[in-house]
C-alpha cells in the first residue's frame, strides 16, 4: 500500500491557505452535488487516462464542456455539476490541452501518469498481529482494572489522552459518524460490527459511489488500514478485544484504494468527500494522501487540477457539516521549511527527485484550507521519531506510537497502537495514520456534546481542548550529538505539536 498516512500530511499556515483559496477561485455553495454519470465505455483500444475537468458551475456552462469533452475523444465518467468537477477518461494523448481551451474549463489535468488498469497510506513498518498467548497476557492484565476491555492493557494511547475515563462519562453519540476514507472497513469485525452504519458507507473507486451491500469492504487481508483504523476511533466497549477513543459513536467506511496497486488517486478521493457530505457525516478521517504527486505544485497543470478538483470537493463537504482530519505525514519533513527534497513523485510510475516549495506545492488533502493536521507522538508525549512536523502547518498531536523511542510500561511493551483488523483479528500499528483517527475521535466526542458546532467551531474546540508540552529541549533521539528535528514556537503553539496532544477527558467535561 503506497502511501497510507502513516505518511505525511502538510497543513497550510493562514496565509497560504488564503492564498490556494483565492488561486482556485470561490467554490459553489449549493445544497447538492449528487452526480451525473454517462454509461459509454472508452471505444478504443489505446491506453487510456483518467482526468479532471474543473469548470464554472452553472448549467449551460458545464453542458457546453460536456460537448467539448467529447470532441477531444473523452468520456464522461460522473460528473458533480454541483461543484463543477467532471472525471473523464480518455485515450486521446492530447486530451489534457485540447480540453483547457475549452470555454469555461477552469483547470485540467491527469489524475496519475500510467495507464488505467481495470477498474496510498500512511503507516511506518508492517502489521505485528497479536498471538493467542500474547492475548492472554494482556487480557490477565486488563482484568485488574474493572470495566477494561481484554486487550486495553496494552492501548496506552486510550490512558494517554484520558480516553478510558472519558468513556465512562460520555463514549459518545451514534448520532454522530465518523466515515473512514481509505482501503475500505472490514464492518463484520465483532468490535466494529455495532457501531458501524452500512447507510453512510461506499466504495468510492473510479470516482462514483457504488453502495451495494459491502462494496465498503477491503479487497483482501493485505487491505488492513481501514479497518484498524476504524477501531481507533469507534471500536465498542463490548467485552470483546480493544476499545476506541469515542466507543458510542458510529464509523462508516468509504473505499478509495485501486484494486490494483492500492493508490488514492484524486477522482476517488473527491466522490468520497461528496458522499459523506451527502449523506449526513460528521466527520472523515484522511490518514493518507492523494497519489501520485506526494506534493502538488500549482505550476503544473495537472497537479493544479488535482488540488482544485479535491479542494472542491472537501469545501463542499465543510459547508455542509463535515469536519476533515488528516494525518501530517511519516517523513519527518518541516512543513513549514522552505524547501523539501520529494523524490517518491509520481509514484504510480517512475519517481523523479524534485525540490519544491511546500508553500507552494500541496500535499492534498492535508494542506487544504479548514482541514485538521495531526501529528503523532509516543507515550512520553514527545513527537514520534518519523512525524512530519511544521509550526502552522500542525494544527494538533495525538498517539500514533514510537516503537523505538517511547516504550510503554504495558504486557507487550510495545510503543505502537493496538487495533482491529480483519477477520476478527488484532495488530499493532503506528504511523501518523494512527494519530489521525485518535483526533478524530476526540472530534466526535466534541460533536456529541456540542451538536449545534460547525466545522470551524469544532476545529476551535480541539484545540483548546489540546494539552501543549511545549519544545523539547533537545531533540537528539538517536544520541548522536544531531538534532533529528526542529521544533519551534512556545508553550502554546509550536510546529511538534500544533495547539497541542488532544484531551478526551477534557472534551467531555
Amino acid at each position: 500500500m503506497a502511501h497510507l498516512r502513516s505518511r505525511r500530511r502538510l497543513a497550510l499556515a493562514v496565509p497560504v491557505v488564503l492564498s490556494l483559496t483565492a488561486s482556485l477561485g470561490f467554490l459553489p455553495t449549493a445544497a447538492s452535488a449528487a452526480p451525473q454519470t454517462v454509461s459509454e465505455e472508452q471505444a478504443t483500444d489505446a491506453p487510456a487516462l483518467a482526468y479532471v475537468v474543473n469548470t464554472k458551475t452553472d448549467g449551460r456552462t458545464i453542458a457546453s464542456v460536456k460537448r467539448a469533452i467529447a470532441a477531444a475523444d473523452g468520456t464522461v465518467v460522473v460528473s458533480y455539476d454541483r461543484i463543477g468537477v467532471i472525471v473523464v477518461h480518455s485515450a486521446n494523448p492530447g486530451f489534457a490541452e485540447e480540453i483547457r481551451g475549452a470555454r469555461g474549463v477552469q483547470s485540467a489535468g491527469a489524475t496519475r501518469t500510467a495507464p488505467l488498469t481495470r477498474a496510498g497510506t500512511t503507516d511506518e513498518g508492517a502489521a505485528d498481529y497479536v498471538t493467542a498467548a500474547e492475548a492472554a497476557r494482556t487480557k490477565a492484565a486488563s482484568a485488574d482494572v474493572p470495566g477494561s476491555e481484554p486487550l486495553e492493557a496494552d492501548q496506552w494511547d486510550l490512558r494517554a489522552i484520558g480516553a478510558d475515563k472519558a468513556a465512562k462519562i460520555n463514549p459518545g453519540s451514534s448520532k454522530v459518524t465518523v466515515a473512514v476514507i481509505d482501503t475500505g472497513v472490514d464492518d463484520t469485525h465483532p468490535d466494529l460490527a455495532p457501531n458501524f452504519s452500512a447507510a453512510q458507507s461506499a466504495n468510492c473507486v473510479g470516482g462514483k459511489a457504488d453502495t451495494s451491500e459491502g462494496a465498503w469492504r477491503p479487497y483482501t487481508d493485505d487491505d488492513y488500514h481501514g479497518t484498524h483504523v476504524a477501531g481507533e476511533i469507534a471500536a465498542a466497549r463490548n467485552g470483546i478485544g480493544v476499545a476506541g477513543v469515542a466507543p458510542g459513536v458510529k464509523v462508516a467506511g468509504i473505499k478509495v484504494s485501486d484494486p490494483d496497486n492500492g493508490l488514492f488517486y484524486p477522482e476517488n478521493v473527491v466522490c468520497a468527500f461528496v458522499f459523506a457530505a451527502d449523506h449526513g457525516v460528521e466527520i472523515t478521517n484522511n490518514s493518507y494522501y492523494v497519489d501520485p504527486w506526494l506534493y502538488n505544485c500549482m505550476d503544473d497543470p495537472d497537479q493544479r487540477a488535482i488540488v482544485d478538483a479535491v479542494n472542491r470537493a472537501q469545501l463542499y463537504a465543510q459547508r455542509k457539516g463535515t469536519l476533515h482530519l488528516a494525518s501530517a505525514g511519516n517523513s519527518n519533513h518541516d512543513l513549514a521549511s522552505d524547501a523539501i527534497v520529494d523524490d517518491s513523485s509520481p509514484n504510480d510510475t517512475t519517481p523523479v527527485t524534485r525540490t519544491i516549495d511546500p508553500s507552494e506545492c500541496f500535499d492534498v488533502p492535508t494542506q487544504l484550507p479548514g482541514i485538521v493536521t495531526v501529528s503523532a507522538t509516543g507515550v512520553h508525549n514527545l513527537k514520534s521519531y518519523y512525524s512530519t512536523y511544521g509550526k502552522g502547518v500542525v494544527d494538533i498531536a495525538a498517539p500514533g506510537g514510537d516503537r523505538r523511542y517511547q516504550l510503554p510500561d504495558t504486557p507487550s511493551k510495545d510503543g505502537r497502537i493496538l487495533s482491529t483488523m480483519p477477520n476478527g483479528e488484532y495488530a499493532f500499528l503506528q504511523g501518523t495514520s494512527m494519530a489521525s483517527p485518535h483526533a478524530a475521535g476526540v472530534a466526535a466526542l466534541l460533536k456529541s456534546k456540542h451538536p449545534w458546532a460547525s466545522p470551524a467551531m469544532l476545529q476551535g474546540l480541539l484545540k483548546a481542548q489540546a494539552n501543549n508540552p511545549g519544545c523539547p529541549e533537545s531533540y537528539d533521539q538517536d544520541g548522536d550529538g544531531t538534532q533529528d528535528a526542529t521544533c519551534e514556537g512556545g508553550d502554546r503553539v509550536n510546529g511538534f505539536y500544533g495547539f497541542g496532544i488532544v484531551d478526551a477527558l477534557r472534551a467531555v467535561k
